[in-house]
């Protein structure tokens, strides 16, 4: 895909987008609103979405320091 294509395929897909959504039945205010409450939406997911994964990555990672680290201290830590 060339350059000069894109804006004309990213208008193409937001045309998709408002016939898949019946949104270019409404009016402009209501337009305003949907598209606003489907941004917050996707923001808030993106934003779970990246503490969940940073936090579930720092937990990997915990753990598997843990299971490199001193064999000694883990065994130990089973037997107690």
């Amino acid at each position: 895909m060339d350059v000069k294509s894109t804006p004309s395929y990213l208008y193409w897909l937001f045309c998709q987008f408002e016939l898949i959504t019946c949104s270019y039945l409404m009016e402009p205010w209501e337009k305003v609103l949907f598209y606003s409450f489907n941004l917050a939406v996707l923001g808030l997911l993106l934003y779970t979405t990246y503490l969940c994964v940073a936090f579930h990555a720092s937990s990997a990672f915990q753990l598997l320091c843990s299971f490199l680290g001193n064999p000694r201290e883990n065994a130990l830590s089973v037997l107690k």
